[in-house]
């Protein structure tokens, strides 16, 4: 039940951070989306921490460890420019796989963050439209 309690708010956070850089436009709408992922990718493994120790005991620190670990690296990424992008759907490919490799368990809640960092590599990534004039 913890699992589909997380996996929901997870998903609602990032809709929620659709709308709101979607209404007000921040100026650094990729790093703002990163910072969610994290946000959204700790906070689930918080929720999820307890039933992971319960059930798995220190394999937990493996288990919640690698899809927070891969936030990490967009956030220094930012830097990069458009390369920050393949960073991005780097770590959306690890977080993921590894939801994808645990979704009978806890995997499930970590789709959701995953998704939102393939949107941040999909607008890092797009072509830019050429200035006319």
């Amino acid at each position: 039940m913890m699992v589909l309690i997380a996996a929901t708010v997870a998903l609602l956070a990032v809709l929620a951070v659709g709308l709101a850089t979607a209404v007000r436009r921040p100026a650094d709408v990729p790093r703002v989306v990163r910072l969610a992922g994290l946000a959204i990718t700790a906070g689930v493994a918080l929720l999820l921490a307890p039933l992971t120790v319960q059930d798995s005991g220190a394999a937990a620190l493996y288990l919640l460890g690698v899809p927070v670990l891969a936030t990490l690296p967009p956030l220094l990424a930012h830097r990069l420019g458009r390369a920050a992008g393949i960073v991005d759907l780097l770590a959306a490919l690890v977080i993921g796989g590894w939801g994808l490799l645990l979704a009978l368990g806890i995997g499930v809640a970590f789709l959701p963050g995953a998704l939102l960092y393939a949107a941040a590599a999909a607008g890092s990534l797009a072509p830019r439209p050429a200035a006319s004039g």
